[in-house]
């Protein structure tokens, strides 16, 4: 179902309740660029063998409402630029997601704007290697809880989370990036972050 919908620019609602998807692997660009979406519910999808979700959602700006409750992610490894440019949504319940075989996070988040907080408790990022970009230009968040982030497979941290200007808060655990050979801008324009939060990041050698 790659690109299925991608481009279609007028459409501001979709009754997908008869899909079945039970056998789809590939969901990279299926809504894409739909800037008229306002409503998206996809709680009847079947996505247990859905391993590629890149750009799922990318640009889809007017959307405010997003039902990902169904959603199996187990055998998911891209989630690159998944959600990036959602600038309309204030809430992403990502409760059910399993992002244990995840590898590339780049740009996941990247310019949801409108994102006031986010629950990633439940994320593991064991096998991932790509987080540039990932949470960038979220300009709404104020805390982010990192906790359960691991990093130590990742070379790529570049401008993570630049333009994140409201945020005063990580909380991290084990977020060495000791791996990373890019680290290039990765807090650009975080001016909000407290003095104690920038004390923690440079103990564990992230660039501040």
């Amino acid at each position: 179902m790659k690109s299925l919908f991608h481009l279609c620019l007028s459409l501001e609602r979709i009754d997908l309740s008869g899909f079945d998807t039970a056998n789809v692997a590939d969901m990279s660009d299926m809504f894409s660029s739909c800037i008229s979406l306002i409503t998206l519910d996809l709680s009847g999808f079947q996505t247990r063998r859905v391993t590629n979700f890149r750009r799922m959602f990318s640009r889809c700006n007017r959307l405010k409402s997003l039902n990902l409750s169904a959603f199996d992610t187990a055998k998911a490894t891209d989630m690159s630029w998944m959600f990036s440019d959602c600038g309309s949504l204030s809430t992403l319940d990502l409760s059910g997601f399993d992002t244990a075989r995840v590898t590339d996070m780049s740009g996941m988040f990247s310019g949801c704007g409108n994102l006031a907080s986010l629950d990633l408790s439940r994320f593991s990022t064991s096998y991932v290697t790509d987080m540039r970009w990932m949470f960038a230009d979220c300009g709404s968040l104020t805390v982010l809880d990192l906790s359960t982030f691991r990093t130590f497979r990742v070379t790529n941290m570049s401008k993570m989370f630049a333009q994140c200007h409201r945020l005063t808060s990580i909380i991290l655990s084990d977020f060495s990036g000791i791996n990373a050979k890019d680290k290039s801008g990765m807090f650009a324009n975080c001016h909000s972050l407290t003095a104690g939060t920038r004390s923690c990041l440079r103990s564990k050698n992230l660039p501040v």
